[in-house]
């Protein structure tokens, strides 16, 4: 173990453990403050923000020596008797000195700019900056230029500390932004015929310490202080990024990626980025329904409730195909349901939806071609407690073929389209066919009962993602009003009391079924692995 001196306060670090002088300060509570460096990026040290004093203690005598100059904090190590001073009066100075250099080329256009409110220059002026402007306030211009489909520079706002750059030559190593020109005539662009478009591109606005970098689906949209954050997982692949949905009176505004170091690191893909737009489609299926006279028509949930539950326990042979957009607790209860209208009911994996294939990139963050979020968690609930599985094609097969099954419950809610006329076709005949989706289908058109699903936005539950990761989360927004989601339908179907408590329904999971027993404790923000736990 040795130890690093921060104002005065001892730190210490483990043996062979490499940090710098703000992580260092950051262990002591002390937030040093800086444009360029960022952990998961390559140092630069070019902003000049994070200058500190820095010295030594000697072992022996406890002697400090500080050297005479400052050095930038992002660039010093933090070794065994490295001392760092961050709030000397020599380092206020050359903070305010930076401020000052970098507003009398800046544009002071707060109003208009989506980063206000989160932006590190506004912050740092008012925690760093001179109290009075000593330069004239010249009226500024709004240069700005597409870099791609997505993204949108603000010339005159950046402050070039080239994080954007590093992060396509480092992580997305795609290389299509560069630095041209020289000395205060640097700007940041994009090599000629080779717009900033690589899957990852959309971090670079996260990345922006300023107002520089824009996201062009959020442009002008919502001020950042109106905006709710709420942790939650994308449902886009089976990486299951940890990320932040942004609210404003459950209409979602911005998805940001969540670091989580055993995840998705500080990064999400585009995909999943863009991808909530379903959660608002006015396409949405809001209401159950149910066949009558061979025409879907609306019920309340009521009635609903009680006359599916008679019509499934009335039926012969049950099938229920779960979801793999289900969570954890979801797909629990929906098992437990069924074993409970027919003990030997068939229960299956629904279709898992596939795309192209795994793109991983430098520092192990990956996109999968696997396009659900809960797969692994789906089918771990099953291998615990079912004894009879079949898979998809399967079923389609059989009840086509002979039609042994009289009542099939199908649970979707996937936000793109997965089935067909081809695939209605196989099930036409079936007596009691339930589908529970996000949108209209052609298995949805004609199904005898046809039930609303919720957004992966509008559920509370856990998600595991094919690293066997389990993540909890809360609900970011409401569903559309007449909509149930499907933990609240198949708690009430069970006839529990009170409300869906998908908390305490893991806590029964963790205690029924054994790989998920790391669930028993509480679930930290980063999650659990649950292959630890089947490896013991």
């Amino acid at each position: 173990m040795g130890t690093v001196i921060v104002d005065g306060h001892e730190v210490e670090i483990r043996d062979g453990e490499r940090l710098n002088g703000i992580e260092a300060a950051a262990r002591a509570g002390i937030d040093i403050p800086h444009y360029c460096w960022h952990p998961g990026l390559s140092v630069v040290a070019s902003c000049r923000m994070c200058l500190v004093e820095t010295g030594r203690r000697d072992p022996a005598t406890g002697e400090i020596t500080m050297l005479d100059k400052l050095v930038p904090a992002c660039q010093t190590p933090a070794t065994d008797g490295t001392v760092f001073v961050t709030d000397s009066d020599k380092v206020v100075q050359a903070r305010a000195m930076v401020e000052e250099d970098l507003l009398l080329r800046h544009p002071v256009d707060c109003p208009i700019c989506d980063k206000a409110g989160e932006c590190r220059l506004q912050d740092y002026f008012y925690q760093h900056g001179h109290t009075e402007r000593r330069a004239d306030i010249r009226p500024f211009t709004s240069r700005r230029r597409s870099l791609g489909d997505t993204v949108t520079l603000f010339v005159d706002r950046c402050v070039m500390c080239t994080r954007c750059v590093r992060f396509c030559r480092e992580i997305a190593q795609s290389h299509e932004l560069m630095v041209i020109n020289r000395g205060a005539r640097e700007e940041i662009d994009v090599f000629p015929g080779f717009p900033l478009g690589n899957p990852l591109a959309g971090n670079v606005v996260d990345l922006c310490p300023v107002g520089a970098l824009g996201d062009r689906d959020f442009l002008y949209r919502q001020r950042v202080w109106f905006m709710q954050p709420h942790e939650h997982v994308c449902a886009g692949c089976a990486t299951g990024c940890s990320i932040f949905i942004e609210e404003h009176q459950d209409r979602i505004h911005r998805v940001r990626p969540r670091e989580n170091p055993h995840v998705n690191q500080w990064w999400m893909c585009d995909e999943g980025r863009h991808g909530w737009k379903h959660v608002c489609d006015a396409r949405r299926l809001v209401e159950p329904r149910v066949r009558r006279g061979g025409v879907l028509v609306p019920v309340n949930w009521e009635a609903a409730i009680g006359d599916l539950d008679r019509a499934l326990r009335a039926s012969a042979q049950l099938a229920v195909v779960l979801s793999p957009q289900l969570t954890v607790e979801e797909a629990y209860l929906l098992v437990k349901y069924a074993q409970s209208v027919q003990p030997a009911a068939t229960l299956l994996l629904g279709p898992v939806p596939m795309r192209g294939t795994d793109q991983t990139f430098a520092g192990g963050f990956t996109i999968r071609a696997e396009k659900c979020p809960n797969r692994q968690g789906v089918q771990h609930v099953l291998d615990g407690l079912a004894d009879r599985q079949i898979t998809w094609d399967q079923l389609l097969t059989q009840q086509a073929r002979s039609r042994p099954y009289d009542a099939i419950w199908i649970a979707g809610g996937y936000p793109t389209d997965w089935n067909d006329a081809d695939t209605a076709g196989r099930l036409r005949g079936t007596p009691l066919l339930v589908v529970q989706d996000l949108f209209p289908s052609p298995l949805a058109d004609q199904a005898h009962w046809q039930l609303p699903a919720t957004a992966f936005a509008e559920r509370s539950g856990s998600f595991v993602n094919r690293g066997d990761r389990l993540q909890t989360f809360q609900w970011a927004v409401r569903p559309p009003r007449g909509a149930l989601s499907e933990g609240q339908l198949y708690w009430r179907l069970l006839g529990r009391r009170g409300l869906y408590d998908a908390r305490q329904v893991l806590a029964e999971v963790a205690e029924e079924i054994v790989c998920f027993c790391a669930a028993l404790d509480p679930v930290p923000a980063t999650g659990v692995n649950l292959k630890v736990q089947q490896l013991a």
